[in-house]
């Protein structure tokens, strides 16, 4: 597991007083309001002054950025937090932590390795691969467990998957 997670990325400047809107990577913008510091690209820590959501996005207020100009240049970049400062309800995990898992069915064969997380629409697919391509709607029905100190995800297949 890596120190920082990758959770949203500067895509604009909001106002002129130095703010930058983000776009978060997270079941909820409110997550990121909880830091009070953020890490840039290079793992550069920046302090938060202010965060607030707004329109699905997060308006963001670094010390030290009190310029439209001095915002621009964060346009672009990857935000990241430290797994250490995330506090996570019982149960609940990072979404890069489970990509490379293997993936097993209910008897234990294993179908492949977990490649990527896609987030189409209110549910997230888990795309498996293996011998074949598996689209997985990452749903109890389907998802019997998450054991990432196993190194595993047991899912259970129907016909057609």
């Amino acid at each position: 597991m890596t120190e920082y997670l990758d959770c949203g990325q500067v895509v604009n400047t909001h106002g002129i007083r130095g703010e930058v809107r983000i776009v978060p990577w997270a079941d909820s913008p409110d997550f990121l309001c909880r830091f009070r510091t953020l890490y840039l690209e290079g793992d550069k820590p920046m302090a938060v002054t202010s965060c607030r959501v707004h329109k699905g996005s997060v308006i963001v207020k670094f010390q030290g950025v009190d310029t439209v100009e001095a915002a621009m240049l964060l346009k672009g970049k990857t935000v990241r937090i430290r797994r250490a400062d995330a506090k996570l309800p019982a149960g609940s995990f990072f979404l890069a932590d489970v990509i490379g898992l293997d993936v097993i069915d209910e008897a234990g064969n294993k179908l492949g390795m977990l490649k990527e997380v896609l987030s189409p629409s209110v549910q997230n697919v888990y795309v498996v691969e293996g011998e074949r391509e598996i689209l997985i709607p990452a749903v109890p029905e389907f998802v019997l467990e998450t054991n990432i100190e196993g190194g595993y995800v047991k899912v259970r297949l129907i016909e057609g998957m």
